[in-house]
């Protein structure tokens, strides 16, 4: 009992010897930890990365919804004049067929045998018979015409609402992505402006980061509209990015490429998915001045090949149209148009 009444204290001091390593050992770790109150910054880092590369893919899909409801507005142009000349046509043809209706009403008042037997001309009388008779058969046409024409006028109506009904959703499609890619830039904007200018600039450098050593000795366009495209992009440098712009003033990534190449009497379409498909796929190594760099794998973002590891494109919000090395983000297709 004695024995172990000794061994109490030693047991207690081993314990606060303990206790005092621990909080020495935390204090260290706390110590040690002080240069990584940066993890919180690299956090905001990432997720302005995040909050940029889903404005982008937003972005994107509000340039399909404006392209599909352009190209709808423009076929309802087209169908409403084709509409107003076919009524127009179904007014003329009314208008003949009524003049014909009363000219028969007109000639057809007598009995046709006793109109004979008056007729101080019966051989007279025998052709105005016949040719009403092939005015019959031509009114018969005409209404056959009519019919058809009214027919087809009714489809066109019916065809025309359709597109205003999709137009409609391609406009409230449009809306809402504009309102999400809104709101990601404020959020990117926001957490960006959180960091010091030192983070900042460093957030800057690691976006225009990326290997340079991926292609071959390639250098020419590989036509001359590549070469007209080139020149394009590059008297586009320095002009802002702003989303949902296919310049001349203000690009975003797929409106730069797609003017630029308008410069050259080309028609790209209008979103970098799209464009992914608008001429030969090429692999990486291969690229020459002109080509299509289109990043990730869902082909969200597009850049121009310019020579020397180098491609121009409209990076995002607050950027200009600059140069940057070509793997500055994961590559996914190549293509030459």
């Amino acid at each position: 009992m004695g024995s172990h009444r000794r061994t109490a204290p030693s047991s207690g001091s081993e314990r606060s010897t303990a206790l005092a390593l621990g909080l020495l050992s935390a204090a260290a770790t706390a110590l040690g930890a002080v240069p990584a109150t940066a993890a919180p910054q690299e956090d905001t880092r990432a997720e302005v990365d995040r909050l940029y590369r889903e404005a982008e893919k937003a972005t994107e899909a509000y340039n399909a919804a404006d392209e599909r409801a352009g190209a709808l507005r423009r076929e309802i142009a087209d169908a409403q004049d084709g509409i107003a000349r076919k009524q127009q046509r179904v007014n003329s043809m009314r208008e003949a067929l009524g003049s014909l209706a009363g000219s028969q009403y007109r000639s057809g008042g007598l009995d046709p045998a006793l109109s004979l037997l008056l007729s101080e001309d019966p051989e007279d009388y025998l052709r105005k018979a016949s040719v009403l008779d092939r005015i019959g058969v031509h009114q018969t046409a005409e209404l056959r015409k009519l019919r058809g024409t009214l027919r087809s006028l009714s489809q066109d109506r019916a065809e025309a609402s359709k597109r205003l009904g999709a137009l409609e959703r391609s406009r409230k499609a449009a809306a809402t992505h504009k309102r999400t890619v809104e709101h990601k830039l404020a959020e990117a904007r926001r957490l960006l402006n959180s960091l010091p200018a030192a983070e900042r600039a460093a957030w800057d450098r690691a976006s225009r980061s990326g290997r340079t050593d991926l292609l071959g000795p390639g250098e020419a366009p590989a036509s001359g509209r590549a070469a007209a495209a080139v020149a394009a992009a590059r008297s586009a440098l320095g002009r802002p990015y702003v989303w949902g712009a296919n310049g001349p003033h203000g690009f975003d990534c797929s409106g730069l490429t797609q003017w630029a190449y308008a410069q050259a009497g080309v028609a790209l379409p209008r979103t970098s998915q799209a464009q992914r498909y608008a001429g030969r796929q090429v692999p990486l190594s291969e690229a020459r001045p002109g080509d299509l760099v289109l990043y990730r794998a869902d082909a969200s973002h597009v850049a121009m090949y310019m020579g020397n590891g180098q491609v121009i494109h409209a990076p995002y919000p607050g950027a200009p149209v600059r140069y940057d090395p070509v793997g500055m983000m994961p590559v996914s297709s190549v293509t030459r148009v």
